[in-house]
């Protein structure tokens, strides 16, 4: 199979790099528990943060099991 080596529309390397960057900027200097904070804000707040709530939470002994 031939790979297309033509101009690319998306960067898929550069956008992931610029999306760490941005994020290491954000929290760079926050605390472990402030970083928490931080990530739970932005799951919550994301695309996908509505289907995330509705998702039952796994109980301790779930958790647990390996398979």
């Amino acid at each position: 199979m031939r790979k297309n080596k033509g101009k690319r529309e998306f960067d898929c390397i550069a956008f992931k790099r610029q999306a760490q960057s941005k994020v290491y900027e954000e929290t760079k200097n926050l605390t472990l528990e402030d970083q928490v904070a931080y990530f739970r804000k932005k799951a919550n707040s994301g695309p996908l943060g509505k289907w995330w709530k509705r998702l039952p939470s796994a109980s301790p002994s779930q958790k647990r099991r390996t398979g």
